[in-house]
């Protein structure tokens, strides 16, 4: 048994695919083959169902792949020790982030690090929660920026900062001349939402406390972008709610016009770094908390638990 044959096995469970396992290992599909196959019978088990398209792993294949996992990650610790003892700082960091919050945070942060850390390769995926759970588990990502609290086992999350959520506003609507905003103001008739899969989504739902979604004037719309609710909600009719970082940057007279905040307790969001509680590459996770913190204005890091109302899924 090797580490390259534990890498392979790896990559076809991750592919469903012998053809795009051997593509993503950079070798010939008959090497990676034959690989596996010289495993399986010192193993003397069957790992991967290759009658099934896609290829199936057998529950002995998932055990095996999940100590496979293990293994590599554990030997990849070796030349990372090495670089944290020599103090550089390189290596490739692979990050997921949520698509309400990969617009308004990576900007803040993105430019100033690269041009700090020019070595660190840094790979960044936009996907749901659910996701960026799941490339977490499978060691596809070494780091996720989401909303918690998860409360998923083996899993750290070490918390940035808290931003309340905010009502972006039509004009036209009736609530537009009150500048605050209770709960119970609100319904789903006149909200446009996220698509289904957005923890967005499911937080406006729960602040309006119904579970149906009526049409607009006729108009059923889902986005799987705030920028287009946005837009909409400027041109047509009703609101959406909108995360307090997607407002820093609208301008004066933007946010007079269109947001209005909710009266105390208002519903707020924690953003974290969420990491297996094994994970590796410490020392690069720790500079991008830093420079995430070192971006974020100081008001959302200031906001503390208890001063305002928690909304999840």
């Amino acid at each position: 048994m090797t580490l390259t044959q534990l890498e392979y096995i790896i990559a076809v469970d991750n592919k469903k695919s012998f053809a795009r396992a051997a593509a993503a290992c950079h070798v010939t599909q008959p090497t990676l083959s034959m690989q596996v196959k010289k495993l399986e019978e010192d193993l003397g088990v069957l790992i991967f169902d290759r009658s099934k398209k896609p290829i199936l792993t057998t529950d002995i294949g998932q055990r095996i792949v999940v100590q496979a996992r293990s293994i590599i990650r554990e030997a990849s610790r070796i030349p990372q020790l090495i670089e944290e003892e020599q103090e550089t700082v390189k290596g490739e960091l692979r990050v997921g982030i949520i698509p309400t919050l990969g617009p308004y945070l990576l900007p803040l942060f993105l430019p100033a690090f690269m041009e700090k850390y020019p070595e660190v390769e840094l790979n960044i995926q936009e996907l749901l929660s659910d996701q960026i759970m799941d490339k977490l588990q499978a060691d596809q990502l070494d780091a996720g920026i989401l909303v918690t609290p998860i409360h998923a086992e083996g899993f750290t999350e070490i918390p940035l900062f808290y931003e309340t959520f905010v009502v972006y506003m039509s004009t036209s609507h009736p609530l537009s001349d009150q500048h605050k905003i209770d709960f119970e103001d609100l319904n789903l008739d006149d909200m446009w939402l996220l698509q289904e899969g957005h923890c967005f989504r499911s937080q406006a739902v729960n602040i309006c406390g119904e579970k149906s979604v009526k049409t607009h004037r006729g108009l059923r719309f889902e986005s799987g972008s705030l920028e287009t609710l946005r837009r909409i909600v400027e041109k047509q009719y009703g609101y959406t709610l909108l995360p307090e970082l997607a407002t820093l940057e609208l301008g004066e007279e933007l946010y007079h016009k269109h947001v209005r905040t909710f009266r105390n307790p208002q519903p707020v969001r924690e953003v974290s770094l969420v990491l297996r509680r094994s994970f590796m590459k410490r020392k690069l996770v720790d500079l991008l908390q830093g420079a995430i913190l070192e971006a974020v204005p100081d008001i959302l890091k200031n906001k503390g638990r208890g001063k305002v109302v928690e909304w999840k899924d």
